[in-house]
């Protein structure tokens, strides 16, 4: 097995070096197996190529776009990147055993034993492959697809809570992948194809029938969705985030509204939409005619809608209307913003068939999702909350809601990621600023950049001075706020959610919010003893 995908071992063999003396069953054998390989002429259509070196009767073993995970046999797709060009590793791929590359340009002198096949478009080319190699797994499986900026991970959780049943439910997401027989640690909110394909293929051989999976504007227009068959796709909102990407909000909006329009080259057949958001009231008027829309929200135009909304620290609480029914609803999710999370959730569920009065009897036992809104129990006698919230927006409501149902005091640690979008950081820093009556500005993430340079980007945003410290060290800063703490406080810890590590320019080292903040209450415990 490499990374998420099974390899067909046997295959793998018969393209490894031939030893200098075999038997005859052994060869019959490596016979027998290349007659039952795939061929690329299997998977890629003549219209699709631009220009072809060597041979497309050729067998492979398998489908690679990383260099290092080349094996005898693999086609290695040669991806442009924005830092490096695939093209630079093919020498590598073909010294580890791949028999055929697919690029963008054909180098102008070629291995004998490897064929060469430039295409337009390398990435497109990878989904078209991917998808007909694990022979279109997203045709056995009712996919849904979520993308917005916030909530993508709550809603991916909850929809699958809501449809699990005697056929578990694929999902493929920021924290991990469940294949149906077994769940792996994730490494991207949405992977490249293959991998996509790859673990579909795996939760249609577990016995699944239903995936869900967390879609990122960095999948659709990086085409690792291109082709997919959604059956439902949903909006969950649009903010400010990933604009050192996407350049302006348009632009990003734009790359969310091809999961619905059919620009990635398949419409879905349902398109779920938050309403209350500005952004997700313009794209219902994008979608085409063919596809269903179920629109949710809080306004009384929504078809699945939530009306007499109570929160408190303990649960979410509201009345819940859909075109047949309606009832009373009460979740341990807390904030008004996962009001939003549990409709979109039920939207999904309601569009599918699936009756409202069923499967919300589950929803009481969905008590949240790893480091979203986590509350940390330690017997202090203050409340700790350690959140993903890493944008202006998911901040502004994060610590809004606290606000509201917190007796004392509001604190908050938080930092800006390195090598991402510059332009919210004096946001992130305002909307602290506004809600919250400490904070304590620290490390996210640096990747490399100037911990001092993302301070004074996030200084710009100070409007308040006296409410706010800076502190290089992260450790070090949940410790101070925890000092600050006294009985009747709430403390914020935003930023890295579930992340286990802390990223640097050139390593990554352990570091989980939730285990400093564990440990530290512990230490501090001890030592007031």
């Amino acid at each position: 097995m490499i990374g998420y995908l099974t390899q067909d071992y046997p295959l793998i063999h018969a393209f490894s070096p031939r030893p200098l003396r075999r038997t005859r069953r052994e060869t019959l054998l490596r016979q027998r197996v290349f007659k039952m390989a795939p061929k690329l002429s299997d998977y890629i259509q003549p219209d699709e190529i631009q220009a072809v070196k060597g041979s497309l009767d050729r067998p492979i073993s398998g489908l690679v776009m990383d260099s290092r995970r080349v094996v005898p046999g693999t086609l290695f797709f040669a991806l442009p990147g924005r830092r490096t060009d695939g093209a630079g590793f093919v020498d590598e791929a073909v010294s580890r055993g791949a028999v055929a590359v697919i690029t963008h340009k054909l180098p102008a002198a070629t291995p004998a034993k490897v064929t060469f096949i430039q295409v337009a478009d390398p990435r497109a080319m990878l989904a078209r492959v991917a998808q007909r190699y694990y022979k279109f797994p997203d045709r056995d499986l009712d996919v849904v697809g979520v993308t917005g900026t916030n909530g993508k991970t709550t809603v991916t959780h909850l929809i699958k809570h809501l449809l699990d049943g005697p056929q578990r439910v694929g999902l493929i997401g920021t924290i991990n992948y469940d294949l149906g027989s077994r769940t792996v640690p994730s490494f991207r909110t949405t992977p490249e194809a293959v991998d996509i394909y790859g673990m579909m293929a795996q939760m249609r051989e577990s016995g699944c029938r239903q995936a869900v999976m967390e879609v990122s504007s960095h999948g659709i227009d990086q085409h690792r969705v291109l082709g997919l068959g959604f059956n439902v796709a949903v909006f969950t909102n649009l903010t400010r985030d990933h604009l050192d990407y996407h350049q302006t909000l348009d632009e990003y909006f734009a790359v969310k509204a091809r999961l619905f329009t059919g620009e990635i080259g398949c419409k879905p057949r349902v398109a779920v939409i938050n309403t209350d958001d500005a952004y997700g009231e313009r794209l219902t008027s994008m979608v085409p005619a063919d596809v269903r829309t179920v629109t949710f929200g809080e306004k009384p135009t929504a078809m699945i809608r939530a009306e007499n909304v109570q929160l408190n620290f303990k649960s979410t609480a509201f009345r819940l209307v859909w075109p047949e029914g309606a009832m009373d609803v009460e979740s341990p999710l807390i904030g008004r913003y996962n009001v939003s999370n549990l409709l979109a959730a039920i939207a999904v569920a309601w569009s599918m068939g699936r009756d409202p009065q069923t499967f919300l009897a589950r929803l009481g036992e969905f008590t949240g999702v790893a480091g979203r809104m986590e509350r940390i129990e330690q017997g202090q006698a203050y409340n700790v909350l350690v959140d993903y919230a890493h944008t202006d927006d998911a901040l502004r409501n994060a610590l809004a809601m606290l606000r509201a149902i917190t007796p004392g005091r509001l604190m908050v640690v938080f930092g800006c990621g390195g090598k991402r979008d510059r332009s919210k950081r004096p946001l992130m820093t305002a909307a602290v600023q506004e809600f919250a009556d400490f904070a304590f500005a620290t490390a996210d993430n640096p990747r490399g950049e100037d911990l001092e340079q993302i301070f004074n980007d996030m200084k710009t945003g100070v409007t308040a001075p006296a409410r706010i410290t800076w502190i290089e060290d992260r450790r070090r800063a949940i410790s101070l706020a925890l000092d600050a703490c006294k009985p009747g406080d709430c403390l914020l810890v935003a930023g890295k959610g579930h992340e286990s590590y802390q990223e640097f320019a050139d390593t990554v080292i352990p570091f989980d919010d939730r285990q400093i903040v564990r440990e530290l209450i512990g230490i501090k415990t001890l030592k007031s003893e």
